[in-house]
């Protein structure tokens, strides 16, 4: 799947807002605002339970990455999740 079309569909999933659970969120990480180098994907099956978390590193923007962004659409796909959020912007790499 090309970035774009993973892109986009990550970013309709994020426009139908909070439905429930399982609820996936993605957050990007860089050293600056204009690069992530790194994004978190968190998994919360229900409220109260604690999210399980996997991160994608790379070298060079992870939002323009295909392999990175193709494998969180089929990570949503298959945690058939309700909810998708997403953090705006770039947080600062902790």
């Amino acid at each position: 799947m090309n970035v774009d079309k993973a892109k986009k569909r990550i970013a309709k999933q994020v426009k139908k807002g909070f439905n429930g659970y399982p609820k996936i969120s993605i957050e990007y990480f860089g050293v600056s605002h204009d690069i992530a180098v790194e994004v978190v994907i968190s998994f919360i099956l229900e409220e109260g339970v604690e999210p399980q978390e996997q991160k994608f590193v790379s070298e060079n923007d992870v939002r323009e990455d295909e392999t990175i962004q193709s494998t969180l659409v089929k990570i949503i796909e298959r945690a058939n999740a309700s909810t998708v959020e997403e953090v705006d912007g770039v947080s600062f790499v902790k």
